[in-house]
């Protein structure tokens, strides 16, 4: 294998994908024309180089299901020899054929094609604008589709599934009466992939919808023609496996050691895990309930223990007989997945930003200076946003109820602010964005409520939404978990009763003491919290008010700042009218113990500087639509993977953010809302069940959702709507066609004789009131004198221009250039 060393020398840290195949026992690359094409004879290297400044990298090897030992073997050492090459720092990955990790699959946006046979076998992988095509592609799956060739033959369909018959120069997609309108779309972009990649665009697409094959009698003649006449009933649909991925908590960690001369793997902990139980010196594999196994190899661990990592994982799987597909993954000290941090209860990386809070600079800083939010920057930087949970400045409106007998009971405006554990309220926040209202619709929920009002809350909240349409983004907020915006819209008035209630005419108990902690630096980020009035409750990071009959003492610790003393003298004004005695920290007179029941140990140490823990994003798609309600995580999601049809759930580990899409059914919406609560209970990490669960609805998101999206586009459900790939132009939905492929196809044996094309140019109505609307998107060389060719679109009617480009005048003056551009290359006009 020394001409490896060679090849690996030549191998770039260019962001991007690279594939090799094995062939022969050596590795030969693989034409990027041909990435997403699989045979199932082979065993193939994937690298992918990131495009984050970091360049990580991650290399997967992929086993086909008839590739021999010998490839297999050959593979596993190629890949180990390219971790080395790259100093051991990328992520390893062992995948086998239909059992694909969400990560790997992700490369492939369009899907995968598994082939039949092996290069070795005398196939070639693509040849570019080859058309002696014959084949049948059975199309599974919705956010990551595979494609796999089948027998040609009618019996190979069944009434479930997509199917493409690729003929080289044509492509028929035939839909089963039972797929799903997810299924379909999906494969249309797999047959224009292939038309794009290997035919060189010169391929036609056709679409049978396989309930109404009528109404496609071009396309069935030449399926016909090829697969003979369809003889007996057509199988029954197949059921989608079980997406992985579903997160299992039983997480356990082996240590993995050969000091005594021979291999020993012993149990060192179960779930939750902590970082430390991870010895530089040794390898160790976590075992997440079979259905994933993680090596973890140590920087000072032996270089034939960290050589051997992959082989010991794979002999780990056959000792504990779980399945031969189950996902390896292999990583170094200091080059750990997010999938291996999010399995910790905290994960901490070396020169990581540290202190309480997060700084709102870009980048890592050795000190943090809580700084007081511009709302600028929030708004160019919407990553910024995402981060900090914050969609504005928090100057906009603000309207808050009470639910009083189970109905909402406007709260008096003096009183902004006062939260008491005995109630549940509705918080309504309303800002401007692009001059359209923008809400957000806080749900807080006293931890001293009934369950009726605490029922009555999230029931009040339903009608509240639609009295607005169901714009508001609604936000459920656990007592004493209030997020940033929360507390910043009341300008450092927040102010959290443990119990008692804020209705009017009810006495609340009035205990001889009561102790408030106040945490913040500004009136952004302030709140006065009630605490047991005892002397273990004081820290000495913070302020405390401590109200008795007879005096407010404000107490300072060491540790607080200035700023903070500032707004704890604020606080106390809201709390009492009362002349406040000052206390510092060690300085306290006797009169200031006796109501906390005497002097007593408590925290005392300098700032308590825990590390932020800093967790990638993670997104779920939850559907019901194969029969049954199941999560499945999207990896290097993209707006794109945010499905209508169904829920999305966006885990950014400080909030969890339930998206709906406008088609979602109720029962996703309704089982969604209960996944993400028992999500957060069962996830392997013991995360807080307390961090807030925020829903969003497609067509209103604030920045704190969208920031977490690389480009995200805010006309983009507009646009879509506009378009409806069911819907055949000229009305219909049996003979709906590709963007850019034929609505029909006639032939006679296989030959294609002519073409109607479905990009909708053809087929919609002659604009009306002008008659020069066709000359100006066809013949720009015959515009009268004086129109400007590069503003054509200016010289339409608002109906012209809708039915033209898709949206409106206004909406399209908001897009940004290069998307007008686009646009008005789609219609002629550019």
């Amino acid at each position: 294998m020394t001409e490896a060393h060679d090849l690996f020398k030549n191998i770039q840290r260019k962001p991007g994908l690279q594939i090799w195949t094995i062939n022969k026992m050596q590795m030969v690359a693989v034409p990027e024309q041909a990435f997403g094409n699989f045979f199932e004879g082979d065993c193939y290297i994937i690298l992918n180089v990131s495009n984050n400044p970091a360049q990580s990298i991650d290399i997967h090897y992929w086993i086909g299901n008839s590739s021999s030992q010998d490839e297999q073997g050959a593979a596993a050492i190629y890949v180990t020899q390219l971790d080395e090459n790259f100093g051991g720092s990328p992520v390893q990955y062992r995948e086998v054929q239909g059992h694909e990790s969400v990560k790997f699959k992700s490369y492939f946006k369009n899907g995968l094609i598994y082939k039949k046979g092996g290069v070795a076998s005398g196939f070639t992988h693509v040849e570019t604008n080859v058309y002696n095509i014959q084949r049948l592609l059975h199309v599974k799956g919705t956010k990551h589709v595979t494609g796999r060739e089948v027998e040609v033959s009618w019996n190979s369909f069944n009434l479930g599934d997509v199917f493409l018959l690729d003929l080289g120069k044509a492509i028929i997609q035939w839909n089963g009466p039972q797929s799903n309108r997810q299924e379909k779309l999906k494969a249309v972009m797999l047959a224009q992939d292939i038309r794009d990649r290997e035919r060189g665009g010169r391929a036609q697409i056709g679409v049978i919808e396989g309930a109404q094959e009528e109404a496609s009698p071009e396309l069935m003649k030449v399926m016909v023609s090829v697969l003979g006449q369809r003889i007996g009933q057509m199988k029954e649909a197949i059921p989608d496996d079980k997406p992985g991925q579903n997160q299992i908590s039983n997480v356990k960690l082996y240590q993995v050691s050969d000091a005594s001369g021979q291999l020993l793997v012993q149990e060192v902990a179960v779930s939750p895990l902590t970082q430390d139980l991870l010895c530089s010196s040794d390898c160790y594999i976590l075992d997440q309930g079979g259905t994933s196994i993680m090596v973890w190899k140590g920087k000072g661990a032996s270089n034939e223990e960290r050589r051997s990592a992959m082989g010991r994982a794979v002999g780990f799987i056959k000792a504990k007989n779980y399945p031969a597909s189950t996902k390896v993954e292999v990583m170094s000290e200091g080059g750990e997945s997010a999938m291996f941090k999010q399995l910790f209860k905290s994960w901490t990386e070396k020169g990581q930003t540290q202190g309480l809070g997060k700084t709102h600079s870009v980048g890592k800083i050795a000190k943090v200076d809580q700084v007081k939010f511009d709302v600028m920057e929030l708004h160019a930087q919407p990553k910024l946003a995402a981060q900090e949970r914050m969609v504005d400045d928090a100057s906009g409106q603000v309207q808050v109820w009470r639910i009083e007998n189970l109905e909402l009971k406007e709260v008096d405006r003096s009183t902004y602010g006062q939260f008491y554990g005995g109630d549940c309220y509705l918080v309504l926040y309303t800002y401007n964005r692009a001059n359209k209202p923008q809400y957000i619709l806080y749900i807080w929920q006293g931890r001293h409520a009934t369950q009726d009002e605490v029922t009555a809350s999230a029931y009040q909240a339903v009608n509240l939404d639609n009295k607005y349409n169901g714009a508001p983004t609604q936000v459920r907020v656990v007592m004493g978990k209030e997020p940033r915006h929360f507390m910043a819209i009341f300008k450092g008035r927040l102010i959290i009763f443990e119990g008692g209630t804020g209705r009017s005419g009810v006495v609340n108990p009035d205990p001889a003491a009561r102790l408030f902690q106040v945490r913040g630096t500004h009136e952004l980020n302030t709140k006065a919290t009630e605490v047991p009035a005892r002397a273990s409750s004081l820290n000495t990071n913070d302020v405390f008010l401590l109200k008795t009959y007879q005096t407010v003492f404000l107490w300072y610790g060491k540790g607080c700042s200035g700023d903070e003393r500032e707004m704890g003298k604020a606080v106390a004004d809201l709390l009492s009218g009362q002349d406040k005695q000052t206390v510092m920290e060690g300085q306290e007179p006797a009169a200031f113990w006796v109501p906390l029941g005497g002097k007593a140990p408590y925290a005392s140490d300098k700032r308590l500087e825990e590390e932020v823990s800093l967790h990638e994003p993670r997104l779920f798609e939850c559907s019901n639509q194969t029969g049954r309600f199941l999560m499945t995580e999207v990896a290097d999601f993209t707006q794109d993977d945010l499905d209508e049809d169904d829920v999305m759930l966006l885990d950014t580990w400080d909030e969890i953010f339930l998206w709906i899409g406008n088609s979602a059914n109720q029962y996703e919406i309704q089982e969604s809302s209960s996944s993400a609560v028992e999500y957060l209970k069962t996830h392997p990490a013991g995360r807080d069940a307390g961090t807030p669960i925020t829903t969003v609805k497609q067509g209103y998101e604030p920045p704190t959702f969208t920031g977490w999206f690389n480009a995200w586009d805010a006309h983009k459900w507009s646009s879509l709507n506009n378009t409806d790939l069911n819907k055949k132009p000229g009305g219909g939905v049996g003979n709906y066609s590709a963007p850019g492929g034929p609505g029909s196809i006639r032939s006679h044996n296989q030959r294609m004789s002519s073409v109607q094309f479905g990009d909708g140019s053809q087929n919609r109505a002659k604009p009306s009131g002008m008659q020069n609307s066709e000359q100006l998107v066809k013949m720009p060389n015959q515009l009268p004198q004086g129109l400007d060719p590069e503003k054509r679109e200016e010289y339409l009617s608002d109906a012209e221009f809708e039915n033209l480009l898709g949206c409106t005048r206004a909406n399209f003056q908001r897009l940004p250039k290069w998307r007008q551009n686009d646009l008005k290359k789609k219609a002629g006009l550019f």
